[in-house]
């Protein structure tokens, strides 16, 4: 664990004087105070799912993602990612902004970009890791020292098998933790600690016999309940592959330059789905619509000043314009489709060249 924040109050109640069951309710209401739609506590037990992980990595599914396997047990085993840790308090926020362009009017739009509702806006990682912090403030003022640690996507964490077991929501067959209360919009985060709190009862599923999330998937990634194999899925493809998008997956693709939502769009809890209360996460440059062929045109400067501070820059600008060659491929026909395509048909980059070629012959057919 990190060093314990500086004491606020010498006078602070010790160890054995602390009311942990209180103090659990008031971490959740803090942690709403600070702009987290809820909140649960966990153990740090996760047998079961550090074996279907163990299935996932044998199986090759996580594709190009080392880091997945990299780390070994320690992703499902908090106390040895973190020795001390008794608990993990799980967040949760939601990132769909009121006001944003319909996801399937996009993904019927051909001349549109579709890109991933969590990333139109303020990557998250930085603002909720700064919220954790200041939960953890909140609780250092209420009981003194302690051990923590807080994560949003910076370390080896079964994240959603945590935020299940601490009531969060339970992880639908698609993958994605869903709230009975909330769908599936939404991030997670999470502040190992060595408090030993009382945990919260975990999630039970309610999928039933849905099978719409398999049934959607334009690349049939989600092999069955809960196996998603990530090498074909869009998501994969056009954020964490480097390199040429295997050219049998380029037509499913559709205009999804940056992430794919069907299978949370087709999932029958999404009615209940909550608008976000950061506007922070409100679309940046009309990314929630905008036109292939504009976007196709940013140049790397463009890219890097209008996506700063955006999840977006971790496609990489090479990795941009591959995705909307294959995009613009699949594009209704015209000519300002193909002009923008030649413009870079003599990319310096070998992987944008391949993908322009693949859309021009599209486009040619």
């Amino acid at each position: 664990m990190p060093p314990a924040l500086p004491a606020y109050n010498a006078h602070m109640p010790a160890s054995a004087a602390i009311d942990y069951a209180t103090l659990a309710r008031d971490i959740k209401q803090w942690a709403r105070e600070l702009g987290f739609a809820d909140a649960g506590i966990s153990g740090v037990a996760l047998g079961e799912d550090e074996q279907h992980l163990e299935r996932w990595l044998a199986d090759g599914h996580h594709g190009e993602m080392d880091y997945m396997a990299r780390h070994g047990a320690k992703r499902a085993r908090p106390a040895e990612l973190e020795p001390g840790t008794q608990r993990v308090i799980s967040v949760r926020m939601d990132y769909v902004p009121p006001g944003t362009r319909n996801a399937w009017e996009v993904i019927h739009d051909g001349g549109a970009g579709y890109v991933a509702r969590y990333a139109l806006g303020r990557d998250y990682h930085k603002l909720m890791r700064n919220r954790l912090q200041k939960l953890a403030e909140r609780i250092h003022g209420a009981v003194g020292d302690f051990g923590y640690r807080a994560y949003v996507d910076s370390a080896p964490v079964l994240e959603k098998a945590l935020a299940r077991n601490a009531g969060l929501g339970w992880i639908g067959k698609h993958t994605v933790l869903i709230n009975r209360r909330a769908g599936s919009y939404f991030f997670l985060g999470e502040l190992y600690t060595d408090l030993p709190l009382p945990v919260d009862e975990p999630a039970s599923a309610h999928c039933g016999s849905c099978a719409r999330c398999i049934e959607i998937c334009p690349t049939q990634a989600i092999l069955g309940p809960y196996r998603l194999d990530a090498r074909r899925c869009i998501s994969y493809l056009t954020i964490e592959l480097r390199g040429s998008i295997p050219e049998e997956l380029r037509a499913p693709m559709g205009n999804r330059i940056f992430g794919c939502d069907d299978c949370q769009l087709v999932c029958p809890w999404n009615k209940f789905a909550q608008d976000a209360a950061e506007p922070d996460f409100a679309p940046r440059h009309s990314l929630d619509g905008a036109k292939l062929v504009e976007l196709f045109a940013w140049s790397e400067d463009e890219f890097l000043k209008r996506t700063e501070g955006m999840a977006i820059r971790r496609t990489g600008y090479e990795g941009w314009l591959r995705n909307i060659a294959v995009a613009l491929g699949n594009a209704p026909k015209s000519a300002a489709v193909r002009d923008a395509l030649n413009a870079r048909a003599g990319h310096p980059s070998p992987v944008v060249r391949e993908h322009v070629a693949w859309a021009l012959a599209r486009q040619a057919d």
